[in-house]
C-alpha cells in the first residue's frame, strides 16, 4: 500500500448517515471525484449504508432481458441503476457498507490495476481482524465476477465460499475513485434479487456464492465492520474525521 502510519498522507473520513437516494448516492461519488481532480477535495473516504439497489453494468443494459431484469428488481423493492464503473450486476441494501475512496493524483492511471490487488488485500485484512476467514480471489460462479473480489470461507465447511466484497474503479485525468461494497448482513434479499435479475438477463451464476459476512460470523454487524475498515486505514494514512454535511452543503441539489 502507498502510505504508512506516520506518513504525510492525510485521509479524511466522511461517515454518511443518511442516503441521498439510490441514484443520488451513486452520482455523488462521481461529484466527489470531480472535486478531487479539480483540487477542491483531498484524499477522502466516504462510508455509507445504501438504499436497496441493483447496480447493473453497462453491458447488462444492452442485453435483451434488461427490461425484465429492471422490473424484477422493482418488484423486490430494489432500485435498478446503471453504474459507470464495474462489470455485471451487483446488489446492495442497508445491510451492506459502501466505501468510496477518492484521491487526486497527477497520473492516476499508473497504478490502476495494482489498486485492485492492494485494496482487495487491505479490505480482506479488515474482515479478518473481526474474525472472518477472508481472502482475495474470484470464486467459481460468483455474481459480478472479478479477479480481486474478496470472499469468505465457512470455517466448518471450507469448500463453502461466498463473495463478500466487490470492487470497482473509475480513473480520470487528475484523480481516481475506488469503490467497494461489503455485504455484512441480511443476505437473503440480495440473493433473491440477483437470482431474478441474472435469470432475466440469461446469465449463469451460482446463487450459493451470494452471502453476507454474518452468514459466517452471526454476531457481525455493519457498525463493527465499518470501525474495522477505518482502523485498518490508519496503516495507510493519517486518518482524520470529516463532517459529511460540509460536502453535501456545496451541492444543494442533493439535499
Amino acid at each position: 500500500m502507498t502510505g504508512a502510519a506516520g506518513s504525510q498522507k492525510q485521509l479524511t473520513v466522511y461517515r454518511q448517515e443518511e442516503s441521498l437516494g439510490a441514484a443520488g448516492d451513486l452520482d455523488f461519488a462521481l461529484e466527489l471525484l470531480k472535486r478531487a481532480r479539480s483540487g477542491q477535495l483531498g484524499p477522502s473516504l466516504r462510508l455509507y449504508r445504501p438504499q436497496p439497489t441493483v447496480a447493473f453494468g453497462q453491458r447488462d443494459a444492452n442485453l435483451p432481458g434488461f427490461a425484465a431484469a429492471e422490473e424484477a428488481c422493482r418488484e423486490r423493492g430494489f432500485e435498478p441503476l446503471i453504474r459507470k464503473a464495474g462489470g455485471r450486476a451487483a446488489a446492495y441494501h442497508q445491510g451492506t457498507l459502501v466505501i468510496d475512496h477518492i484521491e487526486p493524483h497527477p497520473d492516476a492511471i499508473v497504478r490502476a490495476k495494482a489498486r485492485f490487488s492492494e485494496f482487495g488485500e487491505f479490505l480482506a485484512g479488515a474482515l479478518r481482524s473481526v474474525g472472518v476467514h477472508a481472502a482475495v480471489g474470484e470464486i467459481p460462479g460468483e455474481y459480478c465476477p472479478g479477479e480481486f473480489s474478496v470472499h469468505g470461507e465457512d470455517p466448518d465447511f471450507p469448500a463453502h465460499r461466498i463473495k463478500l466484497i466487490g470492487t470497482a474503479q473509475r480513473v480520470v485525468s487528475g484523480g481516481w475513485l475506488f469503490s467497494s461494497v461489503i455485504v455484512v448482513e441480511n443476505s437473503g434479499p440480495i440473493r433473491d434479487v440477483l437470482a431474478a435479475s441474472y435469470g432475466a438477463l440469461g446469465l449463469d451464476w451460482d446463487p450459493a456464492t451470494a452471502g453476507a459476512a454474518n452468514d459466517l460470523l452471526p454476531h457481525l454487524d455493519v457498525a463493527t465492520v465499518q470501525a474495522a475498515v477505518i482502523e485498518a486505514y490508519r496503516a495507510y494514512a493519517d486518518v482524520a474525521d470529516g463532517d459529511f454535511r460540509t460536502l453535501v452543503g456545496s451541492s444543494p441539489q442533493l439535499l
